[in-house]
């Protein structure tokens, strides 16, 4: 008689999974990668599970994870809640002193921490920050060619490791919220995969992955491209086969790439254990880019 009769099929899954990964395992023994968490995965207990799980054995294994977290939509319920307006420039929410503190709020604190338990229920331990913390992404405010004012809006002018080496090498796990510092010390709100490739290229990352709610970059009949370099997405922009909101995730992954990172991906974190199946397995989980 057949023991998988018996097996939870989605245990059984997994346990293939990670047998599959073993022969991987050592390639990527002492790098580093980064990973931008986000989406709707972060709402589902489930997913955030898995999720929590395969930072722990990317660590156990080696390899030193340092996970960014977005949370757009978390903001959003939290200033409705409290009472706070929101004012939009072309689909970018306006940043003032009131939805900064309710952002900082949410991101550094609900957010963070949650990530930090579910790492620490897996069996880990993070260790969870912002860019804030020891001064380590110094921002400045974005400003529009435009001239509109998306008020505490930043992007990263410079990063410094020191604090997230300390934390790697001490067994921990880096969990940072998109939060900058400016020069004055005034916040700024960081796009979460804007901020995730600044620091995979500051670290020398092996890796960037971001985590998002589609399965990679599609084609015109909605097929997975696997392999991608700058110059083919450049063609793919020009040609309307990318566009919305996933020209500035690519231009993320293209910056890192050219700016040392090994290679991005583009992964669906909906997927259970995505990010093990891309790394461990040929056959991969999403759309990987590298330079020319």
């Amino acid at each position: 008689m057949s023991i998988s009769h018996n097996v939870d099929p989605a245990l059984l899954a997994k346990a293939e999974t990670l047998t599959e990964a073993l022969p991987y395992l050592q390639r990527y023994a002492g790098e580093t990668f980064v990973v931008k968490y986000g989406g709707h995965a972060m709402g589902n207990p489930e997913l955030a599970h898995d999720f929590a799980e395969d930072v722990v054995l990317l660590k156990a294994v080696g390899i030193n994870p340092i996970v960014v977290h977005g949370g757009g939509p978390q903001i959003g319920a939290m200033l409705k809640t409290s009472g706070v307006e929101s004012h939009f420039i072309d689909g970018l929410r306006v940043t003032d002193a009131a939805t900064m503190k309710v952002a900082e709020m949410v991101l550094s604190g609900t957010i963070n921490k949650e990530i930090v338990t579910w790492i620490a229920r897996a069996g880990g331990r993070a260790v969870g920050i912002s860019g804030k913390d020891g001064r380590l992404v110094t921002a400045e405010k974005v400003v529009r060619a435009d001239g509109a004012d998306l008020g505490f809006v930043g992007e990263p002018v410079d990063i410094d490791r020191r604090v997230l080496d300390t934390i790697s090498k001490a067994g921990m796990i880096p969990v940072i919220a998109p939060i900058g510092i400016g020069a004055n010390g005034d916040s700024y709100n960081i796009n979460a995969d804007t901020m995730a490739g600044a620091i995979a290229i500051a670290t020398g990352a092996a890796r960037l992955f971001l985590l998002t709610d589609v399965s990679g970059v599609l084609d015109k009949e909605k097929r997975l491209l696997t392999d991608l370099t700058p110059s083919s997405i450049a063609a793919l922009q020009r040609d309307g086969t990318i566009s919305g909101g996933m020209i500035p995730k690519l231009e993320t992954c293209v910056h890192a790439v050219e700016g040392g990172v090994d290679a991005a991906v583009v992964l669906d974190g909906r997927v259970p254990h995505a990010m093990l199946i891309e790394i461990f397995t040929k056959r991969g989980a999403g759309t990987l880019i590298r330079a020319e």
